[in-house]
Parts: structure tokens; C-alpha cells; sequence
């Protein structure tokens, strides 16, 4: 112990005890080190209490969550709303924008999770299932084949509503398409009106039909103002994906969001 005092001592250049009398005491210097290493072995003592409080108390914190107008219009906001009420000490921030920008905005940085209907490949980010959505295309409900079955020879005349390009649904039926040999361009679109929720709202008004998540449209499908027509050879469906920046650690708040989603989403 004498030999590391002794170290400290022409580290600091300032002796800390005085060896001079018969008994060894503190020197003002050695007081002033003393009094401060007790500061600091409280001060740890009390972070590793908080931290402890933190890793089993009650979950508090902020979610910084994005979703795709699909997602993000209709499952997310039910879902977190139910994760807050279930922890009134997490304060919720949801943005909603087309996959392209969410997924920008989680290699940003800006958003811990995004919730996007199409994963891609991005350097700053990784991509993992979250939940699987149906895609169907919604007509009005006195659509002359609302329940029913039509070619792919009568969608090319079906007069069609187009969500924007960058939209995680209509990136996933043109990729469909093309595995029929059809592309956008051979359809009969009248209208590209934005994200989901303007589509949605063009085929109410009677102006076309839409590709358009299952969940986003079951209150209208229930309330029959909308019906659904299944095209030949089409089953869309996909994988809605979980994204998070590469090497992020994830907070406590987003581990549990997480866990809660996927229970309540199988």
C-alpha cells in the first residue's frame, strides 16, 4: 500500500501524508484526495442503484418508433397505444411516411424502430420479420364483381388507384406483376394519390379500385362501404419488417415494445 501511495504521490507531485512524527497522517492535500474519493465511490454507488432500478423498476423512457402508411395507419397506433396505457411512464412519438424515408430516418439515427412494408437492402440497417399483411385490391361495394374473381385481362381495363412510388404495397405488386409478365404500365391507372390513406379514400368516393393492406380497410370491409375482388394468379402477401440501425443498442423501452408487438401480432 506504502508503494502506491508513494506512486500517487509523484504522480500528483503533492505529498498526502506526513511521515514526519511518530504517527503517519493525512496532509491537507491527502484530505482534499480523500474527501473526493469519497464523493466518487457514492457517486457510483448510486449510479449502479439507478441502473438497477432501471434494468427491473418500471419501464420509463421514450420510443422513437416510424412505420409505412400501411403499418403506420392502421396496426402500429393500436399496438402502441395499448403498450403505453400497459406503461404510462413511456412517452410515444410515431411517424408516419412511405418506407424509403423510414428507413432513411432509422440509418439516421432519428428513429430507434421502423415498421416498413417493404426491407430492401440498406448498409445502415438491419431488416428481420416483423408481421404478415395481406394485400388485396379493394373496390366499392356495389363494384359489379365485389366478391368476386376477375382475370388479369380485366384488371389491365379496371380503372386502378396507384399509392406514390417508394410505397411499400405498390413496390410489392409491381414486383408481383412482373412475375406474370405484366408491368405497371399495362394497367389502366387513373389516379396516384399519395400513400394509403389517399387511395383508400379515392376508392370510397367511387373513383377505382386499389391495392391496399387487409388491416387498413377491415372497418370498411365490416361497415360494406368497401368489398374485395381476387385477381387470377395474384396472392399477394408480405412479410411487414422490423428495421433498426446496424449496431444500435437497443433500449430497454424498444426491447419491451418489441416483445409486446410480436405477442400481440402472431
Amino acid at each position: 500500500m506504502s508503494l502506491q501511495i508513494r506512486s500517487l504521490e509523484q504522480r500528483l507531485g503533492q505529498q498526502l501524508l506526513d511521515r514526519s512524527g511518530r504517527r503517519v497522517e493525512p496532509t491537507e492535500a491527502g484530505m482534499r484526495l480523500y474527501r473526493g474519493a469519497q464523493r466518487l465511490l457514492a457517486l457510483e454507488e448510486q449510479i449502479l442503484h439507478e441502473l438497477g432500478d432501471e434494468a427491473e423498476g418500471e419501464l420509463t423512457g421514450r420510443l422513437e418508433i416510424g412505420g409505412s402508411t400501411g403499418p403506420g395507419g392502421s396496426v402500429l397506433p393500436v399496438v402502441l397505444a395499448e403498450f403505453q396505457r400497459l406503461h404510462p411512464q413511456v412517452h410515444v412519438a410515431l411517424s408516419v411516411s412511405d418506407s424509403h424515408t423510414i428507413v432513411e430516418q432509422v440509418a439516421r439515427r432519428e428513429l430507434e424502430l421502423g415498421v416498413v412494408g417493404v426491407g430492401g437492402r440498406h448498409r445502415g440497417v438491419t431488416f428481420e420479420p416483423f408481421y404478415r399483411d395481406e394485400v388485396v385490391l379493394a373496390v366499392p361495394a356495389d363494384h359489379e364483381r365485389a366478391g368476386k374473381t376477375m382475370s388479369l385481362a380485366a384488371l389491365k381495363k379496371e380503372p386502378l388507384v396507384l399509392m406514390q412510388e417508394g410505397a411499400g404495397v405498390r413496390q410489392m405488386i409491381d414486383d408481383e406483376l412482373r412475375e406474370l409478365g405484366v408491368r405497371l404500365r399495362d394497367l389502366n391507372v387513373r389516379l396516384e394519390l399519395g400513400l394509403q390513406e389517399s387511395a383508400r379514400a379515392a376508392v370510397l368516393g367511387g373513383f377505382g379500385a386499389t391495392f391496399i393492406s387487409r388491416i387498413a380497410i377491415e372497418g370498411d370491409l365490416a361497415a360494406r362501404t368497401l368489398a374485395l375482388v381476387r385477381v387470377e394468379g395474384l396472392e399477394p402477401a408480405r412479410e411487414i419488417q422490423l428495421a433498426r440501425a446496424t449496431g444500435r443498442a437497443e433500449t430497454r423501452v424498444a426491447q419491451a415494445f418489441v416483445a409486446y408487438a410480436r405477442g400481440r401480432l402472431k
